[in-house]
């Protein structure tokens, strides 16, 4: 049933809709104003895999005149849309054996299903990024935003096949994206074989729902994706927790929900009647599953702190490497320590805080030994839930004596990276620690313009942390870092030693008019 500008199609369920395979249904209607098929009708034909669509022309009388049909066939170089289109033709014409083309086609798509080879472990998506008209930055920050993004379905293992960007005065409340711009990525993600709708944003738990029921396709949010790779990449148990806590605040809000199963009962007295909905159990369960991840937690912190304890005893300086995810973190520790810790070109390649021991000759024979701390990499817009699950691991840069902020050299958007840096350890509390920034990956970078870096930043210092021969400046500068820590601590000591005896002696004895 519909008017004369749209229709209203049953919730069909999934039928025969497995893979290779139509829907076993044919969807026809009447055009009362003697149109084409419309483009809502050619998105209804490949996102429900419907058998064929068809649209009946009528005179200004009523009576039907003309027929115009398409329906779905496999894509190649020489078949660019999935679907195909016939018509109008007048209605005598219009002879077709819907059966006998059906059986050929579910074939062909079985055949091409079967041949087709699988790169990714988690799927192929197409990217989706929104940005605002009134942004002057729109279309950098697009490029930008796109560009991590891509980097960020690399390393959860997902194949990207195409990007979307559009500019917009305002993000749709309910799509993110216009609606006419959602069916265009339909029938790409349909042309492409592509299972998963990943965008650039943080969408709300009503916007994911509208867009996959939509779209009948899996969609991923920004946060989403980088949980998904945190929970790749956790190896410790500490790692690991962090992320679960995470997972369980993002999924939370999304268990609202409307739940469309039966109420199941609960068991014993009080169980009787209409009992608890899955919704209320799934509810409970997660703040009692909250509640005990928050409680190991924080075991595992007064864990860390006892350590972090024994070593302050020791009265060992330590240095922190902080910055920018991929920006060779990792790579550094390695070189300076020779720790041999897991190090990939991939976002988020190591999640778990690794402290190695170092002995640095500038510093003398008797105080030598330095600890160095690998930390997780920072990201533009780092999700609150993990940002607060995390925090925990980021107690190690607190005591730390120097921050050494690595920054990709060769990535053209470093200026920002330093900005989120900078961001985040405000964030933090840690602004007041010494901080050496570092350029990494200066091989990577033309011969000019390692210069021209290094004549705009004479206070930092250039290596690649893939030459171990060249981290020899960067040590030299962190001892020299050190050595001014331990004097300005040697002259606050002095001043504090100095102000304690003024006082002493300046404190009566016992007793009227005695002296001090």
């Amino acid at each position: 049933m519909g008017d004369a500008a749209k229709l209203m199609l049953p919730d069909i369920g999934r039928l025969r809709a497995a893979e290779g395979r139509f829907r076993g249904l044919r969807l026809v209607h009447t055009h009362v104003h003697g149109e084409g098929l419309t483009k809502d009708d050619l998105v209804d034909l490949v996102r429900l895999r419907l058998d064929l669509v068809c649209a009946i022309q009528l005179s200004p009388r009523g009576e039907p005149q003309g027929v115009s049909y398409a329906y779905n066939v496999p894509t190649d170089a020489a078949q660019t849309t999935p679907y195909h289109a016939v018509g109008p033709l007048p209605l005598a014409q219009a002879r077709l054996d819907v059966g006998a083309l059906m059986q050929d086609l579910e074939a062909d798509f079985a055949k091409r299903s079967r041949a087709r080879v699988v790169r990714a472990r988690s799927g192929r998506a197409i990217l989706i990024h929104v940005s605002s008209k009134s942004d002057r930055r729109g279309g950098e920050l697009a490029e930008e935003g796109i560009r991590e993004l891509r980097s960020l379905a690399y390393t959860a293992g997902v194949e990207v096949c195409d990007t979307i960007v559009q500019a917009r005065a305002h993000v749709d409340p309910r799509y993110v994206l216009g609606r006419g711009k959602l069916d265009e990525a339909i029938v790409r993600a349909i042309e492409l074989d592509c299972d998963v709708l990943i965008f650039d944003h943080d969408l709300s738990p009503t916007q994911a729902s509208a867009i996959a029921s939509a779209s009948d396709l899996k969609v991923i949010d920004r946060t989403q994706l980088i949980l998904d790779i945190f929970a790749q990449r956790a190896e410790s148990k500490d790692g690991k927790l962090q992320v679960e806590l995470a997972q369980l605040a993002y999924n939370m809000p999304r268990l609202s929900q409307k739940d469309d199963s039966l109420s199941r009962l609960t068991g014993g007295i009080g169980g009787r009647g209409p009992g608890e909905t899955k919704l209320e159990i799934g509810r409970r369960r997660a703040k009692e599953r909250v509640t005990h991840l928050e409680a190991e937690l924080e075991k595992l912190g007064r864990r860390r702190m006892e350590r972090r304890r024994r070593r302050a005893r020791a009265d060992v300086p330590k240095v922190a490497i902080v910055g920018y995810t991929n920006a060779g973190k990792s790579t550094l520790l390695n070189a300076l320590t020779g720790a041999g810790v897991k190090a990939e070109d991939k976002l988020f390649a190591t999640l778990d805080t690794r402290s190695r021991s170092l002995y640095v000759a500038e510093l003398g024979p008797s105080g030598g030994r330095v600890i160095v701390t690998d930390t997780v990499g920072f990201i533009r817009d780092l999700p609150k839930d993990l940002f607060a699950a995390f925090r925990a691991t980021f107690e190690e840069v607190e005591d730390a004596d120097v921050i050494v902020d690595v920054v990709d050299a060769s990535d053209r958007s470093r200026g920002d990276h330093i900005d989120t840096t900078e961001a985040v350890l405000g964030e933090l509390g840690l602004g007041e620690i010494p901080r050496l920034v570092v350029y990494n990956k200066i091989d990577l970078v033309a011969p000019l313009g390692v210069q021209i870096l290094r004549k705009t930043h004479p206070e930092a210092v250039c290596i690649s942390a893939s030459d171990p021969a060249s981290t020899g400046p960067l040590l030299s500068r962190v001892a020299g870092l050190l050595r001014e820590l331990w004097a300005q601590r040697a002259r606050e000591e002095e001043d504090a030693r100095a102000t304690r005896l003024a006082e002493d002696r300046g404190s009566p004895s016992d007793g009227e008019g005695g002296r001090p």
